[in-house]
């Protein structure tokens, strides 16, 4: 047995010993210098086993690392995703509403055309909060340039729209309150692209036919993001004169009204005013109401639903990471079932071996998840530069990082506790016999 013993002591290096002798010699007015001095003794030579087994400790550090890059990859990709949709929503201010006109269901049976006049929409503006009210039609009629055909959307607008939502030109001007009746049009970029693949000629100035009336193209909207606000995409349509409109089409009909609001504006009592004014003016309509701070609320609760799949579904790899690290543990336990033996001998108690093989699994997983959020960042950055994102370290993104590291060490403490646990209940007789 004294050979045996003499063996295991050679396992151990002399920190490991001295740490182990100070059980034996400590007292109540130093406790708590050996208790700093006995964990980072303990670190050590945790580190040092890492050290001795570099493929093992790879292996269980892999795996802690993808789980954890894989969670701060996807939480903080989403996140970033979902800043930039709700950037570009924002552009346009949250200071809008929207009020879309649909024909009641007896109106349809019935037959009868009952629509909001112009003078009946912009006598909102009077109301109290509304700062501009920008009404527009929406139809759909046959597109041709130089006698070719082209896909678009006619719209038929106030000079309002233009400040309303910000439709910025690249060429000529847009629709002035002179124009009411003239068949001049803005045409957005996609037509604009279409019209001069058609002919090299600048299309500015010329000639659109839109049904059997022809249009003189005075202006070319910039570029425009598509937002779900506004029922219309710029970029695909004609603008013309709202009068103008009706020449083109009989069932030309104000169905979209966009307000302004001032900053002091109250929401619900605005709609409950809008819906009493418009309510009077014509029957048996329905009236929807949309406003940007409710489609910015909404946005923002499923990003957060989204959010948290994300993170349930990559927490998937990082418990498979933890199943990893804690079968290396039971095996790096009964690897070194003399060398607990000698501890135990020397006066090391459970709760010294329990700490000991716990401190190690958490630094395996402390580690891994500091290396795998590093990857997760890098990640989320390369998708937004793919993307062309902005990468921000907005409100909000520090979560990713910070998740993905606490859950790394949870995953260590939990995966290291059962092996931690059997390894403080080994007898230190059953551990020396174990060498033989």
């Amino acid at each position: 047995m004294s050979s045996r013993i003499l063996v295991a002591f050679g396992v151990l290096s002399l920190p490991s010993l001295a740490s182990s002798g100070k059980i034996l010699t400590n007292n109540d007015d130093n406790h708590n210098d050996w208790m700093s001095m006995h964990f980072l003794d303990q670190a050590k030579e945790g580190l040092r086993q890492f050290s001795h087994a570099k493929l093992r400790t790879f292996l269980a550090l892999l795996g802690v690392l993808v789980g954890s890059a894989s969670v701060v990859a996807m939480v903080l990709g989403g996140q970033l995703a979902t800043h930039q949709a709700l950037k570009e929503f924002q552009s346009l201010g949250t200071d809008l509403l929207a009020v879309s006109v649909n024909t009641s269901t007896a109106d349809m049976q019935a037959g009868t055309k009952n629509e909001l006049s112009l003078n009946d929409v912009l006598a909102l503006s009077r109301l109290p909060g509304v700062a501009a009210v920008a009404p527009y039609t929406q139809q759909y009629q046959a597109l041709s340039y130089q006698g070719q055909p082209l896909n678009g959307v006619i719209l038929g607008v106030t000079n309002a729209l233009h400040d309303v939502i910000h439709i910025r030109l690249s060429h000529g001007r847009f629709i002035t309150l002179a124009d009411q009746y003239s068949f001049f049009c803005v045409v957005g970029q996609q037509v604009y692209q279409a019209m001069k693949a058609i002919s090299p000629k600048d299309p500015l100035g010329q000639a659109l036919q839109i049904g059997q009336q022809s249009f003189v193209v005075v202006g070319v909207a910039d570029a425009w993001a598509e937002n779900s606000f506004v029922y219309a995409n710029i970029d695909s349509s004609v603008l013309v004169p709202l009068m103008a409109s009706t020449a083109i089409s009989q069932y030309a009909a104000i169905n979209n009204i966009i307000f302004r609001l001032q900053p002091d504006a109250s929401i619900p009592a605005l709609e409950n005013a809008i819906q009493q004014q418009l309510s009077a003016s014509v029957s048996n309509k329905v009236f929807t109401f949309r406003s940007a701070k409710e489609l910015i609320l909404k946005m923002k609760h499923q990003s957060d639903i989204y959010t948290a799949l994300l993170a349930l579904i990559a927490s998937v790899s990082l418990l498979v990471g933890g199943i990893g690290l804690m079968n290396v543990q039971l095996l790096i336990v009964s690897e070194r079932k003399v060398e607990i033996g000698v501890r135990r001998a020397l006066g090391a108690t459970t709760r010294d071996i329990l700490m000991l093989f716990l401190l190690e699994s958490s630094m395996l997983a402390g580690l891994g998840g500091v290396l795998g959020v590093g990857l997760g960042v890098a990640i989320a950055f390369s998708i937004s530069v793919v993307e062309r994102w902005d990468f921000s370290w907005f409100s909000g993104c520090w979560i990713a990082p910070v998740l993905g590291l606490a859950v790394s060490l949870l995953v260590g403490v939990l995966s290291g506790s059962y092996p931690a646990w059997s390894a403080s209940r080994l007898r230190p007789l059953d551990c020396l016999r174990s060498s033989a």
